[in-house]
């Protein structure tokens, strides 16, 4: 593509208000597609979201609008921090749901004891004898049916409107033949007024929406249970933050803090804002932000997070980000992407609920017809009790609510554990990964090595050459020259600043020093510059890297002087990390720009048997390719910016969050507190969350497969039908709950 002939792809997010089925998410999906400039929309039944990719400017207003004709109610979500509108509106429709439950129950509680009368004379029957009045019936039923019961009028109406039918249909076709038909025979029989001698369903419409109404209710609930660890992250961040101005301290709403401003942050407190210490000692516990239980010791210079506690001492912070760019809303930001995108998995839930009503409705015809011809000739009620059985057992609520709801409650609870899924395809690719890659410094390593041997050929040159390369190396960001350069000022040696620099990437650098020429780097690069290698100081060297050292030759005006040899410690949690990865049946490997030998001898000490070496920062990506190219599902773990085409290229990659913010951007899955042993964990919260959406995939399916024939065979009463549908929905959310308890926790693990 020529370059400025790209298109630019942007979106918006909705809130959206009024959903009652999964077949509502799929026409509002298909609606919004419709718009010239949109070019994808994941709509999410669960979160109440929509997230709309555009190639070309498309207003909000168009957007809202187009929403607004297909029935519902559409709002532009807001940052996730101060997201107040959405969360007033789903509110006020709760209130206005938990009101017509109550209402509802109280009409349909009488109607529901009348039922005493189908079962014949007992000592109960002749307190509930008026009950069975048809007029009084009539009277109760009416307002469920016509005043509560509207929004399912209002929903099919829209539905059908606009070439679709969902749940709403459903529940109107059923409730309403019910009704109709009672009200039929109640004019028909003026001088009958013992329920047990008509065939009345008065109780039926009315029994029907309040089971319906109670299961949304407790639905409402359990998904409010399931985003609970997204609530309380957006909870953690305080209302207002301690301002130092001169000599004064003032307490600021939370909004008014700006970058730059000085705050204090007092024993006990929560950290308002992102920033670093500029006086003061304390202790910092984290755990909310990056699952690792143990405090972190912070002083001057150190980095805070807004959201942790100050456990004690009190602490002056300059402020680096505020609002929607801390650490804190870039977590809420990530994690509501994740349970908002779609699993792959759940195309099978959309395939089926796109075509499930309009199949219902015509296996409840035929079910009509058969009774009404076939089994009972002539009895209209008879078969039409049945028909309404199958309208409303085969509500497709369940199967809507399958997959979301897992993704919801797994990357929730992967959030308290400091792991962040950055998409609901992550969360599912992870339990299939076979084959993980490891980044040696940095992953495997703290990153942080230190110069631990200088060998020369002329001792009394020592301290003199090393002057001379840690100069050279003060100009460059990589770990190795820090660590050459943080020897060198320990030692209290004078450095000069370099001339004529140049980093030679994968092979070291060149600097002039004191009008010398300075190279420091790796024997091909020495030999490429025309510099013989000493054989005394290669012998050195392989003794060096056997022992898992990092060893950089230094050349001063082409004559090989002398080799450094850096070591850098493994993290302790590396080889437990891999043997528990290992027992997951995954092959470990390790990849390096690191010699053979050196890493050889850090892979033995982790447990790892692959190695790739010698791997220049842009060959990392080949690397990986090649693996997949062997038909393994690749994971890859890296922290830097060299590690980035390697995770954008593997099947899954994987970011340590004390990495750099490229990694993180490139990766699907970030571990917050960059610990090895929460490295196995992604992998099963991702087999676990899988299991449950199959589970609930499976129940939900099953459920509408047997309930319909079993509803069909007359088996099963209307208002049994609209409790088991009720039923399976909250069951599917109470299974996906099942997810926060079994998820793996930072105490399970140190207990290992």
């Amino acid at each position: 593509m020529k370059p400025g002939s790209e298109t630019e792809i942007s979106s918006v997010t909705l809130d959206l208000i009024g959903m009652t089925c999964a077949n509502c998410a799929l026409r509002i999906e298909k609606g919004l597609k419709k718009i010239p400039g949109v070019t994808d929309v994941r709509v999410n039944f669960a979160m109440e979201t929509a997230k709309v990719e555009l190639s070309e400017a498309v207003s909000e207003e168009i957007l809202l609008d187009k929403v607004d004709s297909l029935g519902y109610r559409g709002l532009v979500h807001q940052d996730v921090l101060e997201n107040k509108e959405a969360e007033k509106a789903h509110e006020a429709e709760f209130k206005k749901l938990k009101v017509r439950l109550t209402f509802s129950a109280v009409l349909s509680l009488p109607l529901l004891a009348s039922m005493i009368g189908h079962f014949g004379s007992n000592m109960f029957s002749e307190y509930f004898n008026f009950l069975m009045n048809p007029w009084l019936q009539m009277f109760l039923a009416a307002p469920v049916q016509f005043w509560i019961g509207a929004p399912f009028y209002k929903g099919a109406w829209r539905s059908l409107k606009n070439g679709g039918a969902n749940m709403d249909v459903l529940v109107s076709l059923g409730t309403s033949a019910a009704f109709f038909f009672s009200l039929y025979q109640s004019f028909r029989s003026f001088g009958v007024h013992i329920h047990g001698q008509l065939p009345l369903y008065y109780e039926t419409s009315a029994v029907l929406i309040t089971l319906i109404l109670f299961g949304k209710f407790l639905e409402h609930v359990a998904k409010g249970k399931s985003s609970k660890a997204i609530q309380s992250l957006a909870g953690l961040q305080p209302k207002t933050a301690n301002i130092i101005r001169g000599d004064e301290l003032q307490e600021i709403p939370l909004a008014a803090v700006r970058v730059g401003d000085l705050l204090l942050v007092k024993s006990g407190e929560t950290i308002p804002v992102d920033g670093s210490v500029e006086e003061g000692v304390s202790t910092v516990d984290e755990s909310m932000l990056t699952g690792e239980s143990i405090p972190v010791e912070k002083k001057e210079g150190s980095v805070l997070f807004g959201g942790s506690l100050n456990r004690n001492g009190v602490l002056k912070l300059r402020a680096s980000k505020v609002g929607k760019d801390t650490l804190l809303a870039g977590i809420i930001r990530v994690v509501r992407e994740a349970q908002g995108s779609r699993a792959p998995i759940q195309r099978i839930a959309d395939r089926i609920s796109g075509v499930f009503v309009p199949i219902v409705v015509i296996a409840a015809f035929v079910t009509f017809l058969v009774w009404f011809f076939g089994i009972q000739p002539g009895n209209v009620a008879g078969a039409l009790e049945k028909a309404i059985a199958v309208l409303v057992i085969a509500c497709p609520c369940a199967l809507g609510l399958a997959t979301p709801v897992s993704i919801l409650a797994g990357s929730g609870r992967a959030a308290a554990e400091g792991i962040l899924f950055r998409t609901a395809e992550a969360l599912e690719i992870a339990h299939k990964v076979d084959t993980i890659v490891f980044d040696k410094t940095g992953t495997l390593t703290y990153g942080k090595p230190v110069l631990n041997d200088f060998s020369v050929l002329d001792p009394a040159q020592k301290f003199f050459l090393l002057g001379l390369a840690a100069s050279a190396e003060q100009n460059s960001e990589h770990p190795l020259s820090k660590a050459v350069v943080e020897e060198a000022k320990r030692l209290g040696l004078s450095l000069s600043i370099p001339e004529n620099f140049e980093t030679i990437p994968g092979g070291g650098i060149f600097a002039s020093v004191q009008g010398k020429r300075i190279l420091l780097g790796t024997d091909l690069l020495l030999r490429d510059k025309g510099v013989v290698l000493d054989s005394d100081l290669l012998q050195l060297k392989s003794e060096k890297e056997k022992e898992g050292n990092t060893v950089v030759h230094l050349s001063v005006d082409g004559v090989h002087s002398a080799i450094l040899s850096l070591s850098d410690s493994i993290k302790e949690s590396a080889s437990a990390a891999i043997e528990r990865l290992k027992s997951f049946g995954m092959e470990v490997y390790m990849i390096t720009g690191d010699n053979s030998r050196t890493a050889h001898a850090v892979a033995q000490k982790c447990g790892i048997e692959h190695v790739l070496a010698e791997v220049l920062p842009e060959g990392k990506a080949d690397e990986i390719r090649k693996l997949r190219a062997e038909g393994k599902i690749v994971a890859m773990t890296g922290d830097g910016i060299n590690d980035a085409p390697a995770l954008a290229v593997a099947d899954l990659g994987i970011s340590m969050g004390t990495g750099t913010d490229v990694a993180m951007e490139s990766s699907d899955v970030v571990v917050m507190n960059g610990d090895l042993s929460t490295i196995p964990d992604v992998l099963e919260i991702s087999r676990k969350t899988v299991y449950n959406i199959r589970q609930n995939l499976f129940w939900a399916l099953v459920y509408n497969a047997l309930g319909i024939p079993i509803a069909a065979f007359g088996f099963l009463a209307p208002w049994l039908a609209g409790g088991a549908m009720a039923f399976s929905s909250v069951s599917v959310v109470l299974n996906a709950l099942r997810l926060q308890k079994k998820a793996i926790s930072v105490n399970e693990r140190a207990d290992r």
